[in-house]
């Protein structure tokens, strides 16, 4: 074949495997993009518009939803598993010790979005799925990148605290046991810094770093006392918070990575990412290109939200996102 005639195959082969990969995924063959254009046209919006009015009014709800996103798709699958409420019978996810601090507000969305879908088109959409598209929407409003969310995602049966621990990062854990979390579940340690990035909006509270500040020396030194000062009283009042990005703290942004060289990482674990000589040349290179970082975020939150899914008869539709059928 001469010159002319590659390049003439050239975009034929590529819309090829755009079509390829718009209508198939290596972990899941039914999930599309198009899955609720004829069972619930409006699905979309009416996502839009439950976001839109939850994070005007509560401004946290796109940390809490895109940390609640990464408790539910980590452990085993983005299933909504983390969404279920503990019974007599049952203690659910949402009760293990590590998502005990996830905020209201992030399952508050997910059943607003529920309730208006159950009566625009009844049984007809997965609360994984609200969950995996209300997280993008969140994401992309406050200045984050966006990506395409496939559907078709069904809700677990399952949901039990006792396989969650030590299945979750913590900030606490060595960064080899972190790195080997995401590695378990497919991910690279480009990757794993990357979801990390998400740390970029948000706050931790005081219980989850206060103890090492003293005796960390990665700490910047007037970090450090401003931490002190602001967790003092964190044993009396258990709710002290801190953003985690004290620079743009309600922006998506690249800033969590500029921070964490200086010594401004407020988390065991963010040190961990700007010391460690796996993750530093990573967290360096995100610091120093935002675009590079917010390619690298979507990509990551695609495959993310691809991880363990259930489609056709496994899993259900629940009712309710808080208990099973």
């Amino acid at each position: 074949m001469g010159t002319t005639g590659a390049a003439a195959a050239a975009p034929t082969l590529l819309f090829t495997l755009v079509l390829l990969l718009a209508s198939t995924f290596p972990s899941e063959s039914r999930l599309t993009y198009d899955f609720y254009q004829k069972s619930c046209p409006r699905f979309n919006q009416i996502i839009q518009d439950t976001i839109t009015n939850k994070q005007i009014t509560s401004p946290s709800t796109a940390a809490g939803t895109l940390r609640l996103f990464f408790h539910d798709c980590l452990l085993n699958g983005c299933d909504a598993s983390i969404l279920v409420s503990s019974t007599p019978f049952n203690t659910a996810e949402r009760d293990a010790d590590i998502n005990l601090s996830l905020p209201g507000d992030a399952f508050d969305v997910v059943v607003r979005a529920k309730t208006a879908l159950e009566l625009n088109c009844p049984n007809t959409v997965s609360c994984a799925d609200i969950l995996a598209v209300a997280t993008r929407d969140l994401v992309v409003m406050v200045g984050g990148p966006f990506y395409n969310v496939p559907l078709g995602r069904r809700d677990s049966r399952f949901s039990k605290a006792s396989v969650v621990e030590g299945n979750l990062p913590r900030p606490t854990m060595p960064m080899s046991q972190i790195i080997k979390i995401f590695e378990l579940r497919g991910f690279s340690i480009q990757e794993m810094v990357a979801l990390s990035g998400a740390h970029t909006i948000g706050f931790s509270h005081c219980k989850e770093f206060a103890n090492f500040v003293q005796n960390d020396t990665h700490y910047n030194p007037r970090f450090a006392k401003a931490l002190e000062s602001a967790c003092g009283d964190y044993p009396r009042n258990p709710t002290l918070s801190v953003f985690n990005d004290i620079m743009t703290p309600n922006k998506f942004d690249n800033m969590y990575f500029q921070n964490l060289p200086k010594g401004l990482g407020l988390l065991e674990s963010d040190h961990g990412l700007a010391i460690d000589p796996r993750t530093r040349p990573i967290v360096e290179m995100y610091g120093s290109d935002q675009d590079k970082f917010f390619k690298a975020f979507a990509a990551a939150m695609q495959k993310l939200g691809l991880y363990g899914v259930q489609t056709g008869r496994k899993g259900e539709i629940r009712h309710r996102c808080d208990a099973f059928n």
